[in-house]
């Protein structure tokens, strides 16, 4: 289950009118060369439009790709795209990311 804080971020200085940060544990298993994994996440509030401003993992993500996004009302969605020329197994580790509601 991911551990969800709301709001509580004020050195946006107004840039956003609500913040969210997210950590959660996963394990993507073994992604191949060419393609990806992702996995999605309940984040009550969150909705298109909303944006993923930092993303970050507790392990060395070995060259893939790490990214996140909001995907729809409530989700966030974590994808490793794997382009290195071999299959890579991360171990299961903590994923976190801030995600601004922006004000404009």
């Amino acid at each position: 289950m991911a551990t969800v804080k709301r709001g509580q971020h004020r050195q946006f200085q107004g840039a956003f009118s609500d913040t969210w940060t997210i950590k959660d544990t996963f394990n993507f298993g073994s992604v191949a060369d060419g393609n990806e994994e992702a996995t999605g996440v309940t984040v009550s509030g969150v909705g298109l439009g909303d944006m993923v401003l930092g993303v970050a993992a507790s392990v060395d993500v070995a060259d893939l790709d790490l990214t996140a996004h909001v995907t729809g009302t409530s989700q966030v969605t974590f994808q490793v795209n794997n382009n290195t020329g071999g299959a890579i197994d991360l171990a299961t580790a903590e994923y976190t990311a801030l995600v601004g509601r922006p004000n404009w």
